[in-house]
């Protein structure tokens, strides 16, 4: 018997397609990640996110773009269909899709979400992925961080 949640974790195609039919209500929340060690802070920063439309897709990066991120030589510690499991298992998230680009923004534009949201480090205005849901009558907003937690520090932690 296959987990429920799996059924939640769709490809760029399928998940275009589901928002297109409708079966995603609108406002579509968008927010990306690498998501490595699900923590307190990732799973507070989502439910956030999400109560900010009626739908909230995840995007995840593919293992190959977090290795180009630079977080690490030992990173993503979980390969990519691990973190879109955890993601998808989440009450607050109703669709995953893992993308291998460095930037989310050829996914944005595919989906065309009504709001896009990332967590409270990052300046919306200058991201080139703010100007894109703009473009099409959305929006952006950063969430401030509830928790301060963060994969690089629990690795550092475990390391001494």
């Amino acid at each position: 018997m296959t987990a429920r949640f799996e059924a939640k974790i769709l490809d760029r195609d399928e998940l275009a397609q589901a928002i297109a039919q409708g079966r995603l209500p609108r406002p579509l929340v968008f927010t990306n990640g690498v998501f490595d060690l699900l923590h307190r802070g990732h799973v507070t920063y989502l439910d956030q996110a999400a109560q900010m439309g009626a739908a909230l897709v995840v995007g995840v990066n593919a293992d190959d773009s977090v290795r180009r991120l630079n977080k690490g030589p030992e990173r993503p510690i979980n390969g990519e269909q691990d973190r879109a499991a955890l993601l998808a298992s989440l009450a607050c998230v109703d669709a995953v899709v893992i993308f291998p680009e460095d930037t989310p923004e050829a996914l944005i534009a595919a989906l065309r979400p009504d709001l896009i949201v990332k967590g409270g480090d990052y300046d919306m205005e200058v991201l080139p992925e703010t100007a894109l849901v703009r473009s099409w009558g959305g929006d952006a907003r950063a969430i401030p961080f509830e928790f301060q937690r963060s994969t690089t520090s629990l690795v550092k932690r475990l390391r001494s």
